[in-house]
């Protein structure tokens, strides 16, 4: 890293990307190596990694690189200082697992060894594998007698944490194994019973400590990150909002929604009674077989619309190259819903489902639900912004930022409703559902990491106040607390989009920008927070001190 300082020094042209890609580099060999996640040795080798690459970037001529340069220090900056954050935060997780891994040192002991080619001795590494065996019934007995003491969500992560030490463990032995007859002559038999110790402890766990029946593969737990860990998630979005405060956000755009849902449900003859509306909305489906046919029709009619009316660039190879995929039954459980992006990925009851499945699939995936979820995954939404991605500055793909990336398709939503896209109270309704979803989805996403609802109430949540069938509330909440999304990335979608909302207002309302020229310019920016880009759009004056200060929302 000091050898490539001493370019930049010699070159003053010298691009901050070439940084940022060895980061990137970097960090994917790191975590390559070091893949144990509870590992002492993997947090303090990236403690060490990322203390460092902030001193490296330190030496950058800031004040000499232009705007875009400015941007990707910035980034590179925030991305090395949230990873020191995270290590923090995640050590602090792990103490309150050890009650039940006392063993899990040994583990990453030998696999560590092997990582580091360390010789090894058949007949200790018997030995070692033995203990841990010990180790592991001792656990077992003491779970079982009620003699640890953890909360639920502890307990999970330890589960998990086991699941991954097995893997580890598995690859250990592997790599030996028949290659080395001493070591299987001396390890086959202790290995054998540690490993059924560690297919058998989680089921122990997740039963007695956490309150999950082994069998019920549908269960939602999750690993909420409490207040702090969500003060630190706003920190590194450059979000300067309380999780308090942007709950308020939340109940303030679900209440203009409502107020919309009740104009569109008069105008069908419900009144005030928009649920009924709701439910009258969900019943006009399209037969089986008849899903794909409409999908493509919306797709056309919302990218027509858009290059009609110049809101936005269309390139010939986005327009034409997207394909359609049938979602699976069981992938349903988790996204009752359209995926999109490259393709779009329809999600439609098959001839293998429960009656009752099918019926709330269908009713999930009406024609008006629809074609919102359409234009959001395909054009103007997800596969041209994916589409851009890797033509414009892709180096900065690694700043994957959920309001950046699901702001700008929900964003899409709101530009589309004020320029009457709807033309019926259907369409309306439709547009709306998913509009109270996003705010509903503020709610139920901060007030599980806070602590204060379980999953089931978010569940119940987004039954009771969006009108969501039982069966895709669930798909819904699995999906957020599967460990697969970050804990903002459900908010980030209505707050993602309120921003670039009030960037557009800035920007196109005011008479500065146009507005294709607006919309290519943040494409063509790639993945930051929205804050720092509304700097760079507006060529605002940037230090290394740079904080978020933006009070992006004026409220209804």
């Amino acid at each position: 890293m000091r050898q490539r300082i001493e370019a930049i020094r010699s070159d003053p042209n010298y691009d901050i990307r070439q940084f940022i890609d060895t980061v990137a580099a970097d960090i994917r060999d790191l975590e390559r190596f070091h893949n144990i996640s509870i590992s002492p040795t993997r947090r303090a080798r990236f403690e060490e990694y990322y203390k460092s690459s902030l001193s490296s970037l330190q030496d950058f001529p800031f004040q000499h690189l232009n705007q875009d340069g400015k941007i990707d220090y910035l980034l590179i900056q925030n991305f090395l200082e949230r990873g020191l954050r995270q290590l923090g935060l995640t050590a602090e997780k792990d103490e309150k697992t050890e009650p039940l891994l006392g063993f899990a040192p040994g583990i990453v002991g030998l696999c560590e060894d092997r990582q580091n080619m360390k010789k090894m001795d058949g007949k200790k590494g018997a030995q070692d594998v033995f203990e841990i065996e010990k180790l592991i019934a001792e656990t077992r007995i003491k779970i079982l007698a009620e003699e640890i003491t953890v909360d639920k969500t502890s307990a999970y992560r330890a589960a998990r944490t086991v699941d991954e030490l097995r893997a580890r463990l598995e690859e250990w032995y592997g790599f030996f194994s028949g290659y080395d007859p001493l070591f299987s002559w001396w390890v086959k038999d202790p290995y054998a019973k540690v490993k059924k110790q560690l297919e058998e402890l989680p089921a122990v766990i997740r039963k007695t400590l956490v309150g999950i029946d082994p069998e019920d593969n549908d269960a939602i737990v999750g690993d909420p990150v409490g207040r702090e860990g969500l003060l630190a998630e706003l920190e590194a979005e450059m979000i300067p909002y309380t999780p308090e405060e942007l709950l308020e956000i939340g109940e303030s755009e679900y209440v203009w929604c409502e107020a919309e849902m009740k104009k569109a449900s008069r105008e069908l003859g419900y009144g005030d009674e928009w649920r009924d509306a709701l439910e009258y909305v969900k019943n006009l489906y399209v037969e089986p077989g008849s899903q794909p046919d409409l999908i493509r029709f919306l797709a056309h009619e919302a990218t027509e619309y858009v290059e009609k009316h110049d809101l936005v660039t269309v390139p010939r190879i986005a327009k034409e190259n997207w394909c359609m995929l049938m979602m699976a039954p069981e992938r349903q459980k988790v996204n009752p819903f359209f995926l999109g992006g490259t393709n779009i990925i329809v999600s439609y009851p098959t001839d293998t489902m429960e009656h009752e499945d099918k019926m709330m699939s269908m009713r999930g995936n009406n024609i008006h639900f629809s074609r919102s979820t359409v234009f959001h995954e395909m054009i103007p939404g997800h596969h041209l912004q994916f589409h851009m991605m890797v033509r414009y500055k892709p180096h900065r793909n690694m700043f994957t930022t959920p309001f950046w990336i699901e702001g700008w398709s929900l964003y899409w939503e709101m530009i589309l409703w004020d320029k009457k896209f709807p033309k019926t109270p259907e369409n309306r309704i439709g547009m709306l559902f998913w509009r109270m979803h996003r705010c509903a989805r503020i709610t139920f996403s901060l007030k599980f990491h806070l602590g204060q609802i379980s999953p089931q109430e978010c569940i119940d949540l987004l039954v009771d106040k969006v009108g969501h069938e039982r069966a895709t509330a669930e798909g819904e909440v699995r999906r957020s607390f599967a460990g697969d999304y970050s804990p903002l990335y459900q908010a980030g979608y209505m707050l993602g989009a309120l921003q670039l909302y009030s960037l557009r207002k800035e920007l196109v309302e005011s008479g500065k920008m146009k507005e294709k020229e607006f919309h290519d310019r943040v494409l063509q920016a790639n993945m930051m927070p929205i804050e720092l880009l509304r700097a760079f759009l507006k060529d605002q004056h940037l230090s290394t001190e740079f904080k978020p200060s933006w009070r992006f929302y004026d409220g209804r």
